[in-house]
């Protein structure tokens, strides 16, 4: 029975983990990120922060121990350089675990293991954005602080009112221009009805002026037979 026992075989045995654990070691300290499953990365953060923490003390025994534990000298060049330099101030905490969701093939649990210090987009951010303390002495703090928030609740109030007279006149202006598409005016109205009359006048006097035709033409028609009867 394994009662309380935490630590993770990985299925493997002794000889296999160590050397897949300072493989994996190896490349985080030399690419400073890699992607690997969860419980691997857990097991790794246990087996790599012991060795970072050598490299504060740049010793020729701790590059030994390290050594020791790495079987790489580009690892260990790159741990007591540049690595050595960023985390000299930092008190542990050296590796973040980022999960990246569940692996297709067998639905393992995935991530991103990296260094802290070399995560420039975060530490950027950091230093953009610096924490401040709130302090609790006296109540002078407390008075700007309330005077700050009403004045920003004010001035929100007056934006918003703003912007609802704004959607009020775009409502009122959106009517009045529908209003004017679809009703004509009553000038318009007088304006159409004397065009109709004049139309109407038009076709009533068309048929007159045809009818006088007819007639003048009929007339001529009728002299001319009176004409060949005389002959």
């Amino acid at each position: 029975m394994r009662h309380g026992k935490k630590f993770n075989h990985l299925g493997r045995t002794a000889s296999h983990r160590e050397a897949m654990l300072s493989n994996m070691a190896s490349s985080l300290i030399i690419n400073k990120r890699i992607n690997t499953t969860l419980a691997k990365a857990k097991a790794l953060r246990k087996y790599v922060e012991p060795i970072i923490t050598k490299a504060k003390t740049d010793t020729t025994h701790s590059r030994r121990i390290a050594f020791s534990y790495l079987q790489n000298k580009e690892s260990v060049q790159e741990l007591f350089g540049p690595i050595a330099e960023k985390i000299a101030n930092r008190p542990g905490g050296y590796v973040r675990i980022i999960k990246t969701g569940n692996r297709l093939g067998d639905s393992a649990e995935m991530c991103m293991m990296e260094l802290v210090d070399f995560n420039e987009l975060l530490l950027g951010d950091a230093a953009a954005k610096p924490k401040t303390r709130r302090s609790r002495r006296g109540g002078s703090g407390k008075g700007k602080s309330a005077e700050t928030s009403a004045a920003a609740n004010v001035e929100e109030a007056k934006v918003v009112e703003e912007t609802k007279e704004e959607k009020a006149e775009a409502k009122t202006e959106k009517a009045e221009a529908k209003a004017e598409v679809a009703e004509p005016t009553k000038e318009e109205v007088k304006e159409e009805a004397p065009k109709e009359e004049k139309k109407v006048e038009a076709k009533a006097e068309k048929p007159a002026e045809e009818k006088k035709e007819e007639k003048s033409d009929d007339s001529a028609k009728e002299g001319e037979d009176k004409s060949e009867k005389k002959d």
